[in-house]
């Protein structure tokens, strides 16, 4: 009786470890195919930024009106 029951917990644990490795491996496989789509994404949102200059008066020095914004007077020391 205790031959069968070895034998039995022999084979049931050899497909346990197969069951393990091949949920593992999809679940590896998925991660992968998700993370080619989002870096896909990231590339095209990084080329409409590059596509668009920067606006008139956005913070590059320039006023609404197009002109270069005139640094404060400094007196000689």
């Amino acid at each position: 009786m205790g031959v069968l029951a070895a034998a039995a917990a022999a084979s049931s644990s050899a497909s346990d470890d197969v069951g393990a490795g091949v949920i593992a491996f999809l679940i590896v496989a998925a991660m992968g195919v998700a993370l080619f789509f989002l870096l896909r994404s990231m590339n095209k949102q990084f080329r409409k930024i590059d596509e668009h200059p920067l606006e008139p008066g956005a913070d590059d020095g320039t006023e609404a009106d197009g002109e270069q914004a005139k640094a404060p007077a400094q007196t000689p020391e």
